[in-house]
């Protein structure tokens, strides 16, 4: 494989796209790069539950044949894209990262991967996620734990739940992917892969055909190399479904007409000094580094003072994940003889014991703390904190009774979206990542932000070098 070659893995799926469309590439010979790449490379990385190989060779020949006919179907024909394997496609097995589902076959197409055929993407395969999707460092004990490509020594978590789709984007096997957040599951494995990634606001992009965990919280979204990119992925996947009522009050909003209009005169919010208190140092130092960039965009930097600790509302969420979770699969779990992930059981757990009163007051507690921080940041823009506390860590460190969603519940808990984005390297080669936190439905606006600063900055161009 050449150097050329390795350098196209890389490239934003925009560019690949523009590409295909002016024909100086063609979509079968993408297909075949990636393909080649996951050969190589999958054994070791883990990101992929299943390869569509002989279908995405079949629908990159005819996206070939319909671009040179003058017959594309969007901007975005021929290019491939992988889906976490919570997300159904009719005929095809989705396990939910579970071995006790290893022969689950999917009803329906979920209604976010039609979306994406029609635009004429390429559905390359399927990602490993966490079990259930029940967890934020990446580790899935039976169908295995994919590993983050930035360290190819040591094996480090990935992030979760959505760790495969992280992994295949940031090791040039995909140039795009779709992952779902509940707590943090699309950005805590973007932030530990170097990506960029968009957790949507619940009722922007529909959860039909997705396995839930949380239907109070369970959000869709991109997994992309850069912010144009996930502005550009957004746009196909999210949007009103009659199949998911929840987003049939809400219209298309596309980002990419305010995309370039800056920062400048937005006023964005540190976070309190209380909160940076337990994490690392590079971390930081990384964030502050990036609040100075944006200043000098011309974005106003101001103080606030917040209702609730954070580690308080990531517990409320804890609580809402949990009843939520055993509702859906508290059976599965009760039942000893499936060989069910022993670091997922006990969070699922979490949900057995607790009555109705005790969920219902989570709920009301989630409420109240929504309404005092929409108070609290009435007179800004976005709230800015790093994605992570630390950058990722051995597998064999992890506390699994422990969670890295710090900072990431915080969007979750308060109906918002948020945009995970790099920002920095630390001293052992791993990236850091930064958070835009903006009110529900405004994914245009953390988009824009997020764009202003990557393009000030070169974080998002760096790739793990083990994989070129």
């Amino acid at each position: 494989m050449t150097a050329a070659d390795n350098s196209l893995a890389y490239q934003p799926a925009v560019r690949l796209a523009q590409a295909i469309a002016s024909r100086k590439l063609r979509s079968r010979d993408l297909i075949e790069l990636l393909l080649a790449r996951i050969a190589r490379h999958d054994v070791k990385l883990h990101a992929f539950v299943d390869v569509y190989a002989d279908d995405a060779r079949a629908a990159a020949a005819a996206a070939d044949l319909a671009i040179g006919a003058g017959h594309a179907v969007s901007p975005l024909h021929g290019i491939p894209v992988a889906l976490k394997d919570l997300i159904d496609i009719e005929g095809r097995i989705t396990t939910g990262g579970s071995k006790a589902w290893a022969e689950r076959v999917s009803p329906v197409t979920a209604t976010l991967a039609r979306r994406l055929i029609a635009a004429g993407m390429i559905v390359i395969g399927k990602t490993h996620t966490v079990e259930f999707a029940m967890g934020g460092w990446g580790t899935n004990q039976h169908m295995g734990t994919p590993w983050n490509p930035w360290d190819t020594e040591q094996h480090r978590a990935p992030g979760g739940s959505s760790a495969g789709s992280g992994v295949a984007v940031a090791a040039g096997l995909v140039p795009w992917a779709i992952g779902t957040d509940t707590g943090g599951s699309v950005r805590l494995p973007a932030g530990w892969c170097g990506l960029t990634g968009l957790k949507t606001t619940v009722g922007r992009v529909s959860v039909h055909g997705v396995l839930p965990l949380s239907p109070t919280l369970d959000t869709p979204g991109p997994m992309c190399r850069t912010v144009e990119d996930a502005a550009v992925l957004f746009n196909v996947i999210h949007g009103p479904d009659p199949e998911d009522p929840v987003t049939l009050g809400h219209g298309i909003d596309d980002p990419l007409p305010t995309l370039d209009a800056g920062v400048a005169g937005l006023r964005l919010a540190r976070m309190p000094e209380a909160e940076r208190v337990g994490v690392q140092s590079e971390v930081l130092e990384a964030y502050d580094a990036s609040l100075a960039v944006l200043s000098s965009l011309g974005a106003r930097i101001v103080e606030v003072s917040l209702p609730l600790p954070f580690s308080d509302m990531a517990a409320i969420l804890g609580k809402i994940i949990g009843a939520e979770g055993y509702t859906l699969v508290g059976e599965l779990v009760e039942d000893t003889d499936l060989p069910l992930d022993d670091d997922v059981r006990p969070r699922i757990l979490i949900g057995k014991n607790m009555s109705a009163r005790d969920y219902l007051l989570a709920l009301d507690e989630r409420a109240r703390t929504k309404a005092s921080y929409r108070e609290a940041l009435l007179d800004v823009d976005a709230l800015l904190t790093p994605t992570m506390a630390t950058t990722a860590p051995t597998v064999e460190s992890i506390d699994q009774s422990t969670t890295p969603a710090f900072f990431t519940r915080v969007a979750n808990m308060l109906d918002y979206c948020a945009l995970a984005l790099p920002n920095g390297i630390d001293r052992n080669g791993l990236p850091i990542s930064f958070q835009i936190i903006c009110r529900g439905f405004e994914e245009a606006l953390a988009l824009r932000i997020g764009r202003a600063y990557e393009k000030a900055t070169a974080w998002h161009q760096a790739t793990p070098p083990g994989f070129q």
